[in-house]
């Protein structure tokens, strides 16, 4: 049996886009082993409200999550880092990474839930194209 490829997704404060994509990979493949960092999480946080009920809008549950912060061994243990928004990330050598430049609903004036659906619906695609990608 093959062990799934390890995922680490990456954002800024590890309370929204990155926790989706940890809790939204689950529910859409079991190919993927994934988790999640921030470039500047807050220790002691939580995941953003409104990520969590959109995410629980489809049966995923990330209400006990808590931010952790990014290091170089974080990024070492995974196979690829997936960068998920406008975080700053500079891997060490030999880290495979890639970002993903998310759909930002606020920049055409929708927020709120709304945002957030569109946010997580956009991740979602992107998951399932990276799960077609890298696993078989």
């Amino acid at each position: 049996m093959n062990t799934p490829p390890q995922v680490l997704f990456v954002c800024v404060s590890n309370r929204g886009k990155s926790v989706m994509a940890e809790y939204l990979t689950p529910t859409i493949t079991g190919r993927i082993a994934a988790s999640s960092a921030g470039t500047s999480a807050k220790i002691g946080g939580q995941v953003n409200d409104l990520s969590a009920h959109v995410l629980a809008e489809v049966g995923a549950d990330a209400a006990g999550h808590e931010p952790r912060q990014l290091t170089d061994e974080l990024m070492r243990a995974a196979d690829l880092v997936v960068v998920v928004g406008t975080a700053d990330v500079t891997p060490p050598e030999g880290v495979a990474l890639e970002v993903w430049d998310t759909d930002e609903p606020s920049e055409r004036g929708i927020d709120g839930v709304e945002r957030m659906r569109l946010i997580r619906d956009d991740i979602t695609h992107r998951i399932r194209t990276l799960a077609d990608r890298i696993t078989q």
